[in-house]
């Protein structure tokens, strides 16, 4: 099977995070995406975000690896690139240049603080995006520090999956009698756009504006991760009325009139406590076989080792072995025009004299 996006073409200026986790969403589903690597280049064939391209290198300070990269986008569906503002147009890449040549070119541009504003031009890192667009305020516990989520929401999230999810809209257009244009992608943009539930609640007077208070932050006994005998992990979600129900007869505080009042907040703090007391009474496995498939909305908590020989992810092959590692499958499902099996990084410049007719690069 050829994938859900065969017979597009992409060009990824290589990078780093968030511009290689896009081109690996849209290689995976059978675009074919045409990385160039500066001299040098090494790629790790285990890296699951450089999987499934072909790759050319090209000296990007020469007349003739600028005038190739030219070529190949003059050819392309789409473009991917993650650099600062102002340096794409400084190597003669600039979209004014490429759509130029290439009218339908959607032209996507992936970076921290986006192509325009005060800090446009400043360094910054995941943390940072999603520190100014108010979504790490909202991570943590109460009283404690802001807790960064790794560089899932920033890198990730609000980057890669928004950069994705706009050169497709892009390409549709495209296919719909729309020219090209260009996609600006800022991490600040799209983890603000991650937390709109979060700003409906706190308008609403649901959320208060602060970490470790509210109903989906670890405040809430009944959302919450709580260590077993073992010091292993559980976690337990049970926020509607029906699933908050077993979950107070599997830990056996049905007859305990303190948790009748599930939303009174004043009342979580010594819930939580009595909670955590008695599931540390028992190993992971004991409460897993209590609880694991009912309707509390209950999941241990899996270490990376563990996640992949979880019953359930092995049924759905959720990881699958690639360049001699473990790697996520990709996703989402497709029914009809499934993923091809993924393709380990390739060796930089592997595709030099196939697409560019020059060995060397």
């Amino acid at each position: 099977m050829a994938g859900a996006l065969s017979g597009i073409r992409i060009i990824e200026f290589a990078g780093i995070g968030p511009g290689p986790f896009c081109a690996m969403m849209l290689a995976d589903h059978g675009a074919e995406v045409i990385r160039v690597d500066r001299p040098g280049a090494r790629l790790d064939p285990r890296d699951a975000l450089s999987r499934n391209r072909r790759s050319v290198v090209l000296d990007m300070k020469t007349p003739g690896g600028v005038a190739a990269a030219r070529a190949l986008c003059a050819q392309a569906d789409a473009l991917i690139e993650g650099f600062r503002p102002g340096v794409m147009e400084r190597l003669g890449l600039g979209p004014d240049v490429l759509l130029a040549a290439n009218p339908r070119l959607v032209y996507g541009r992936m970076t921290g603080w986006g192509q325009y504003g005060p800090l446009a031009q400043a360094a910054g890192h995941d943390i940072n995006y999603i520190a100014l667009s108010g979504v790490l305020h909202t991570i943590g516990r109460a009283g404690e520090r802001p807790v960064p989520p790794v560089n899932y929401v920033g890198d990730f999230g609000g980057g890669a999956m928004m950069l994705a999810f706009g050169l497709l809209a892009g390409l549709l257009a495209v296919k719909s009698g729309a020219g090209g244009q260009v996609i600006d992608a800022a991490m600040t943009d799209g983890s603000a756009l991650l937390a709109g539930m979060s700003w409906h609640m706190l308008a609403a007077g649901i959320n208060r504006d602060a970490h470790g208070q509210n109903l989906l932050d670890g405040a809430a006994p009944f959302y919450d991760t709580y260590e077993c005998a073992d010091g292993k992990w559980i976690s337990v979600g049970a926020i509607e009325p029906q699933f908050y129900a077993r979950l107070r007869a599997a830990a056996g505080v049905t007859d305990d009139a303190d948790f009748d009042a599930q939303h009174d907040r004043a009342q979580w703090p010594a819930l939580k406590a009595k909670l955590a007391a008695i599931f540390g009474q028992k190993s992971r496995e004991a409460w897993c076989a209590v609880m694991e498939g009912t309707d509390i909305c209950f999941a241990p908590v899996l270490s990376m080792h563990e996640a992949p020989a979880h019953p359930h992810n092995a049924a759905r092959e959720t990881f699958i072995t690639v360049g001699g590692a473990l790697q996520p499958a990709p996703a989402p499902r497709f029914s009809g025009t499934p993923a091809p099996v993924p393709r380990p990084a390739p060796e930089p410049g592997a595709d030099n004299a196939a697409l560019l007719g020059n060995p060397a690069g």
